[in-house]
């Protein structure tokens, strides 16, 4: 099949999954509302499936929230690692649960947004199958290179990638750093490769080794391998990180792809069809966990400086941004089965 048949079919894709996106925010039916609401919430533990291992971000916030929620509700939650196959696992687990507001998931964007058009084949729909509660923001992620690299900037790097065998670590297939390898290599003419890692601190400790050149990652994970051999040229999104004053973002240093200006983040999911008011309070306890002195603390840790949203705000933000994703997906043209 030619490559331009195969664009054509992702774009039109890209248009059905956009259109199929805004309308499963609708949530399910109101026969399937009304059933589900009459039921007690929560009447058992909550498991929160996380699909990455334990140690990172994801895991940490959503340790933090379930601890808060748990203490709100009167229940046990339970965090639930299940990582592997590029969150595949752990995402499945979730859509084939009951929708009945006592199993969530949370993941990376990415494996929420773009894996629908990076895979050809997922054992689920992520358009209709799970419906957003709230999003967890990751703050600016931190590009690290391995320091005997001399490359100041981002620019500097690349003309030293064009010259040496250089390799990307990213913490899942289709994750931020496989993009913004992908889009380097199609800009600027390098040829950086991608190696995929479970989580971020194999990915770090490979770049402080010097497996791997560079990688992009949470502040946190960075930091620990900071004083190892890892040094900062870069941070994504549109702010600097509040633990890197003296590194310019991307965007500073010239970079004006719509990639490197977003923020992607750790969306919490439940299956489609929970009831619309346990949506609405999930999402209100991580607006209220976000207020307490522990969230604040874990905030600082990991360098980001804004909170989650209610289910109102999440989904006004799911509708205007997840499109674009979806688009960089589709132009990037890369499949991961």
């Amino acid at each position: 099949m030619s490559h331009h048949k195969t664009q054509a079919q992702d774009r039109r894709r890209f248009l059905q999954i956009t259109t199929c996106a805004v309308m499963a925010l609708a949530a399910s039916t109101p026969l399937h509302q009304a059933l589900a609401q009459a039921a007690p919430w929560p009447a058992k533990p909550i498991r929160v499936i996380v699909a990455f291992p334990p140690g990172g971000l994801t895991d940490a916030l959503a340790r933090s929230y379930g601890e808060h929620l748990s203490g709100k509700l009167g229940v046990p939650v339970v965090i639930d690692n299940k990582p592997g196959a590029g969150a595949i696992i752990g995402i499945d687990a979730a859509a084939k649960s009951p929708a009945d507001g006592h199993t969530l998931v949370m993941s990376t964007s990415g494996t929420f947004w773009q894996n629908r058009i990076l895979y050809s084949k997922l054992p689920y729909n992520l358009d209709k199958d799970l419906t957003p509660v709230t999003v967890f923001p990751s703050g600016p992620l931190v590009v690290g290179i391995n320091d005997k690299i001399p490359a100041k900037n981002m620019a500097e790097f690349v003309e030293w990638a064009k010259k040496n065998p250089t390799s990307m670590g990213t913490y899942a297939p289709g994750s931020y750093p496989h993009m913004v390898a992908d889009q380097t290599n199609r800009v600027r003419g390098t040829q950086i490769q991608s190696v995929h890692y479970r989580g971020e601190a194999p990915m770090w400790l490979d770049v402080a080794s010097g497996q791997a050149q560079i990688a992009v990652g949470s502040y946190l994970a960075f930091n620990a391998v900071a004083s190892r051999g890892v040094r900062a040229i870069g941070v994504t999104g549109s702010y600097r990180s509040p633990k890197l004053p003296n590194v310019p973002t991307l965007m500073e240093q010239g970079d004006t792809a719509r990639l490197v200006s977003l923020e992607g983040g750790l969306p919490l999911m439940a299956p489609t069809g929970t009831p619309e008011a346990v949506l609405k309070r999930l999402a209100d306890e991580a607006v209220a966990w976000s207020n307490t002195d522990k969230a604040a603390k874990l905030r600082e840790t990991f360098a980001i400086p804004n909170k989650p949203k209610n289910l109102a705000d999440t989904r006004k933000d799911w509708e205007g941004e997840v499109p674009v994703w979806i688009k960089l997906a589709v132009d990037l043209g890369i499949k991961l089965d």
